[in-house]
């Protein structure tokens, strides 16, 4: 490689580490602005928004953020607070259940695997709404749809999502400066990918998977796209 390809993957590299930082810092800001609980819903929208523009290489200005972030106080809110709640619901369930030792280890890991499956789900809820327009209460449907019929997408959002949160809980400072932000950034620019194959295979039906390979069995897992609308 030259030196001129190093150097224009160096600058890209710090270009987006750089935009996670500011990404992260946004979303705290903002998120403290609304009071935490009016804030986080319009902040992870603004971000999951943003993070699609950039994604698509669309302009981005600098009050942008701020924009976006008033104008979805009322949706943003109903639409990612819901999911919030599950999820600190069901883990503060699973913490409580796993403080009473073995007595409870059944009930401990159905809460354990609910609690992640509304994190699977959690993680397309908000590119979901930067991508499509839908009815408020569709988000959640569609986005458990994907998550459930793209296996293989949805546990790499999860690996990615518990690298972050174990990254971050081995060195907290991480969550001040860039640990939202990357995460956000990244699981974003993951679905707006997953979304525009989606999209390209409903465009066109010979577009699939792979098919080299023994054939698939009769109950194995969707592989059609889905309509999401």
């Amino acid at each position: 490689m030259t030196e001129g390809h190093w150097s224009a993957r160096l600058h890209s590299a710090t270009s987006t580490v750089a935009w996670c930082a500011a990404l992260n810092a946004l979303w705290l800001v903002f998120t403290l602005l609304g009071g935490v609980v009016f804030g986080i819903g319009p902040a992870t929208v603004a971000a999951c928004v943003l993070a699609r523009r950039r994604t698509l290489g669309e302009s981005i200005q600098a009050r942008d953020f701020a924009v976006i972030w008033w104008r979805e106080v009322l949706r943003g809110s109903v639409v990612i607070l819901p999911v919030v709640f599950v999820i600190l619901a069901l883990w503060s369930n699973y913490s409580f259940f796993s403080a009473l030792g073995p007595d409870a280890s059944a009930v401990r890991l159905v809460t354990l695997v609910a609690c992640v499956l509304a994190i699977a789900v959690g993680c397309y809820v908000g590119p979901l709404y930067a991508h499509y327009q839908l009815p408020l209460w569709s988000y959640f449907f569609h986005a458990s749809r994907v998550a459930l019929a793209r296996p293989a997408s949805t546990v790499l959002l999860l690996a990615i999502f518990a690298t972050a949160a174990f990254i971050t809980a081995a060195a907290p400072v991480l969550l001040l400066f860039i640990s939202i932000g990357a995460w956000l950034h990244t699981n974003t620019w993951l679905c707006v990918r997953f979304f525009e194959e989606n999209e390209r295979r409903l465009a066109d039906p010979n577009i699939g998977p792979a098919t080299t390979g023994p054939p698939r069995a009769p109950l194995a897992l969707p592989t059609q796209p889905l309509r999401i609308r």
